[in-house]
Order: C-alpha cells, then structure tokens, then sequence
C-alpha cells in the first residue's frame, strides 16, 4: 500500500495516544475471550495472503475499516500535545471524550482524506463486496459512504447498532436520533435500529470488554445468516479491538490496534455448534 499523503498521515502524537489507549482497552479482555469461548459458534480469521486460509466452507471475506479521524480524535490530540492529562471515561472538564460539543463526533478534513485513500484499494478489488454495514455514530458512516462510494446504488448499505463503539460516558460515543441520521445518510438503510433516540448509551459507566464481545458476538451471528460473502464493515477501534481479539481465534498480527482509516481485510470461517 502506498504511503499516507501528508494531510492524511498520523502525527507522533496520534501514534503515541493510540499506543497508550490500545493497551488501556486490553483490561477486561481476558474476561471476554473465556466467555467467547463457551460459546457454541467459533470465528476463525485469516489473512487474505495467509496459505492455511479455506477457500470453500462457511466463510466470508469482510474488509474491517475504522473510521477516520473524527473530531474527539482531533480534540484528543490537541490536548494530549499541550500536555494534558485525563482518565478515559471521567466525567471531568479534562477528559476531550466527554466535550458535550463532540456528542456523535464527525469526521475532520483529515478524517475524509483518510477515506478517501482506501477508494482506489476498494475499486481494485476482484471481489467486490455485496453488502456495507455500518455502524450508526455519524464518523462511521461517513466513513463507510467515502470508503464504499463506488457502490453506492449497487448493493444494501446497512447500519446495525451491534457494530457501534464501545459507549458510555464519552458523549463522542453517542449516536443522534435515528430520524436525524436517515435525514443526513438516505443512501443508508436504518431499519434494523430498534429505537429513535439512543437507548443503549450509558450517562455513568461505560461498557465492558464483555458486554461489547456480546454484541459483536450477535452481529456475527447474523453476519453469518446473510447470503452476502464479500462485506465491508465501517466501525470503531475498540469494537474492532474486541473482535480481533476475543470473538475471532486468529493470528497475533490480526489482533493489533486498527489505527483511523485503516482498513484490514480477513477470511471468516463460521463453525456453528461446536
């Protein structure tokens, strides 16, 4: 893959946040990859290069993206260049998550140029995918639209509220009301979201590394239901963090930190009733 053009590229603060925060999301992890493992459907992933992948079977191909930066990254950098310090999921003035003006928080201009670089990587793709779904905060179907745009019209765009962000006290982590986000995104089908307003965020606490493993867990479930086997997936690190790492057995090198607008491609093998 060619290099990140200059407006796109991630500054020695964002590397070093990302380093900090990748291993904060890891406490918890352990608890979930033991409950994962009771359960009676086991994911493998595998690289797209990786020889021992299958190539017949219950498998899909899923090209993973983050989105791109959004603005409580950009907050987030800023205040960790000043020298800030704050704790994840405090309710104080300190903490650029919790800024009320970042509730559901866009894309930058950065954020976009991201996206837009995986295009090419999009169009280039023998297999195209067949269906794009999406999480609902607002800096991922951005994302997703910009990543995917060449299909648009083509194959179901869906947004699914089990692909959301780990949420809880970050208001960035909040999505807007479902009637505002179909105003803004009609390209996008909303009909698997339950409720208008967000009932799933939480004003104190924030969700553990198990109840997010649940929830990847039952999207994958209908992942697996559906007849598509080329998917794009427009999420968040820490979701995709989980994924990686408690719901899918897989390679270490799968399992790393998804930095904003990468995108990480993977052979799913489905194996029910184990």
């Amino acid at each position: 893959m060619e290099a990140p053009k200059e407006s796109a590229a991630h500054s020695d603060v964002t590397i070093a946040l990302a380093k900090k925060e990748s291993a904060e999301h890891m406490v918890g992890m352990e608890e979930a990859i033991q409950e994962m493992e009771s359960r009676p459907m086991l994911v493998k992933a595998y690289s797209l290069d990786d020889p021992n992948a299958p190539t017949s079977g219950n498998i899909k191909t899923v090209h993973f993206v983050r989105h791109g930066q959004g603005f409580h990254n950009l907050m987030a950098d800023l205040a960790a260049k000043e020298g800030r310090k704050w704790v994840n999921h405090s309710k104080t003035e300190a903490n650029p998550y919790y800024m009320p003006e970042i509730l559901d928080a866009p894309l930058t201009e950065k954020g976009r140029q991201q996206a837009l670089q995986l295009q090419p990587i999009v169009q280039k793709m023998k297999d195209q995918p067949e269906m794009i779904v999406f999480s609902p905060n607002c800096r991922a179907l951005q994302t997703g639209i910009l990543v995917f745009q060449s299909l648009a019209g083509k194959v179901p765009f869906i947004a699914h509220e089990m692909v959301r962000e780990e949420n809880g006290i970050h208001v960035c982590d909040k999505r807007r009301s479902k009637s505002r986000q179909q105003y803004e995104f009609p390209m996008i089908d909303f009909s698997l979201l339950q409720t208008e307003e967000d009932e799933m965020f939480y004003e104190d606490r924030r969700e553990t590394k198990v109840e997010v493993a649940r929830r990847v867990y039952t999207f994958l479930e209908w992942l697996e239901s559906r007849p598509e086997r080329h998917v794009g997936v427009a999420s968040h690190s820490a979701w995709l963090l989980t994924a990686f790492n408690a719901n899918f057995k897989c390679d270490s090198t799968l399992k790393e930190w998804f930095h904003t607008g990468e995108m990480r491609s993977a052979i799913l093998e489905f194996i029910v009733e184990r």
